[in-house]
């Protein structure tokens, strides 16, 4: 799967979509190793999650690494990204989001915070998740797909989340946001499964082949 340029065009709207692409972690319980470097088909999840945003017509798009940043960067530098680094990713998510967020211009109306190793999420999948950000309820400043009861992922929210988001203390993330304000949270009910799948361990791996039939290979260039 090659790079692609944005335009694909999943909204039919004026609204400016950013997505942040969080791929800073250590992969801790996965043997210290870069999981979005996972392949499906032979293909990085990372570079599959980039192809679904591009596709889906997100118009701006962020990735933010840290560790395992010297082998992830070359694999998505083709893609039209804005990579940054986070520099204390020890810090947890919560610290990778705020730089995500840093890192956006002010011109999205609306930003997607989305993992970096799900491997069955696709343009279709987003663009409705985007549909129902824009059917939302008036009120509602968050929407997430909640399946089967269960949260999933990517989450959308406004820009004001982000200022606020933005404007709190270093621990303030989007969960916390979401904490203290859940009047303003709404779910995005849906039978799909992909935006549950998401690979943190080797179990994961394992259960994602015996429930698909398709398996999760490390590249061959990839160190152990």
């Amino acid at each position: 799967m090659g790079c692609i340029m944005k335009g694909g065009g999943g909204l039919n709207s004026r609204v400016v979509i950013g997505a942040i692409v969080l791929a800073a972690g250590a992969g801790e319980r996965i043997g210290r190793r870069p999981k979005c470097l996972l392949e499906l088909g032979g293909v990085p999840l990372i570079r599959r999650v980039l192809v679904a945003l591009s596709g889906a017509g997100v118009d701006e798009l962020v990735v933010v690494l840290g560790h395992h940043a010297e082998a992830v960067a070359p694999v998505i530098e083709c893609f039209p990204v804005t990579i940054v680094r986070n520099p204390h990713p020890d810090d947890g998510q919560v610290s990778s989001q705020r730089v995500g967020l840093g890192a956006l211009s002010n011109r999205c109306d609306a930003v997607l915070m989305v993992l970096a190793d799900q491997p069955l999420l696709n343009a279709q999948d987003i663009t409705a998740l985007i549909s129902a950000w824009k059917k939302r309820p008036r009120d509602a400043s968050v929407v997430y797909p909640e399946v089967r009861g269960e949260r999933g992922n990517p989450v959308i929210f406004g820009s004001d989340v982000r200022e606020q988001v933005l404007a709190g203390d270093y621990k303030t993330g989007c969960r916390q946001w979401q904490s203290r304000h859940p009047e303003l949270v709404t779910p995005y009910v849906t039978d799909n499964r992909r935006y549950r799948v998401d690979i943190d361990t080797q179990e994961d791996v394992e259960r994602f082949e015996r429930e698909t039939g398709h398996a999760l290979r490390w590249p061959s260039t990839e160190k152990v």
